[in-house]
């Protein structure tokens, strides 16, 4: 196996985060519309906590893209 190769199967492994991500999304909204429904009084609260679940679960993804082109370009 060349380099080249070994350096495009590194960065294909490095994006398996982002089926984490995408699965956390999914969860973190899911129980935004969930709690909201229940509890519409709590919306502005709830809104908050779901916007930085989102930014650190996002993080995450950024990562992996940063190591995926690490993996690549350098």
């Amino acid at each position: 196996m060349d380099v080249a190769s070994a350096k495009m199967l590194g960065a294909g492994i490095s994006m398996i985060a982002l089926a984490g991500v995408g699965i956390g999304m999914g969860t973190i909204f899911g129980s935004l519309i969930s709690s909201v429904a229940r509890n519409p009084a709590a919306r502005d609260r709830v809104f908050g906590l779901a916007i930085l679940g989102f930014a650190l679960t996002e993080a995450v993804a950024l990562y992996a893209l940063v190591i995926a082109f690490i993996i690549l370009f350098v």
